[in-house]
């Protein structure tokens, strides 16, 4: 019989514990500010209604498991994430996943390039080896009993990498700082295609990959998470493919879903990817993404509480017993 699963991504923005600072010049929420946030979150959260869900801008897992208990549908929910770690810097948010599909083995969170990677950044030392957030990987039941892997990112935004003493006053400075984050982004997403490549070339699994890409889906370092340019066994070979565009209910039409504003502009920052078990055209299809929707109303709202991303939600068909349609 065939099964309905939905994917979701969430960027929550500066989910952290009152009191706790995370951010240099920001103050901490206070109480009545973190119950406003948390409360705004589950009802989100509840509105979703996904059955897996990856987040962003996580700053303490017990946050999150206090949003949790206020929704509807997932306070049984099961729960993958970790803290984020101090280190010299800033302190960077992590990732987490929230499913009610049954997890299939360990969660496995990320923090080291794969493959001894490590990459040069313009006037710094230090070789980037680490990834900017950690990657979150869980393997999932589906029900119809075969399993998946679901990853969770957030790669560098756009923001400058400023270097000590360096000052957005100096255009150079300014435009070196924009480089490294270039690079950063562009490692963040080389690392991540390295786990999903020897992942593949291991065994066939379906994979699905959710998060804030801090780019839109032709920029080529979501190219690079996908595995565009690949000349494999078929055209399909190791690739992984946005959701918006191969949904088998598309309107194009009604292709107006952004997940972020910034400056007057309409952007598209987070992403849903599947492997080619849920392409239309594979002969391996497990399953059809039937629709992608966009929860971004609160955007133009801009309330104080609310996430300053949209949540991108998907749903997939999955065929079971049935044979693919033809």
């Amino acid at each position: 019989m065939p099964h309905e699963i939905r994917f979701a991504s969430f960027n929550v923005f500066n989910l952290a514990l009152p009191g706790a600072r995370f951010y240099e010049g920001q103050e901490p929420y206070s109480i009545s500010q973190y119950d406003d946030k948390i409360s705004w979150l589950a009802q989100q959260i509840d509105r979703l209604d996904a059955d897996v869900i990856g987040f962003q801008e996580i700053f303490s897992q017990d946050a999150l498991r206090d949003v949790l208990a206020r929704t509807r549908y997932f306070r049984d929910a099961h729960h993958a994430g970790s803290d984020p770690q101090p280190r010299d810097g800033p302190l960077t948010p992590s990732v987490a996943l929230v499913s009610r599909l049954p997890f299939a083995g360990v969660p496995v969170l990320h923090r080291n390039l794969p493959r001894q990677l490590a990459v040069a950044l313009p006037d710094t030392a230090v070789p980037m080896t680490q990834f900017t957030r950690p990657i979150l990987q869980v393997p999932l039941e589906l029900p119809d009993g075969g399993t998946l892997q679901a990853f969770v990112t957030h790669m560098k935004s756009k923001r400058p990498d400023w270097n000590p003493g360096n000052t957005e006053d100096d255009p150079y400075h300014l435009g070196m700082a924009s480089l490294r984050s270039l690079i950063r982004r562009g490692t963040d997403a080389l690392g991540l295609r390295y786990l999903l490549t020897d992942l593949l070339l291991a065994q066939r699994v379906p994979l699905v990959v959710m998060g804030d890409f801090n780019d839109d889906a032709g920029a080529v370092t979501t190219h690079l998470v996908m595995g565009t340019g690949r000349r494999g066994k078929s055209a399909l070979y190791e690739r992984l493919f946005d959701c918006l565009r191969i949904q088998t209910g598309r309107d194009p039409s009604r292709d107006v879903g952004y997940t972020h504003l910034h400056d007057g502009a309409y952007l598209t920052l987070d992403h849903v990817l599947v492997s080619e078990e849920f392409h239309p055209a594979s002969r391996y299809a497990i399953g059809e993404v039937l629709e992608v929707m966009y929860l971004n109303d609160h955007l133009g709202l801009r309330l104080a509480a609310a996430s300053d991303h949209g949540q991108v939600l998907v749903r997939i068909r999955l065929f079971g017993q049935d044979a693919k349609p033809a």
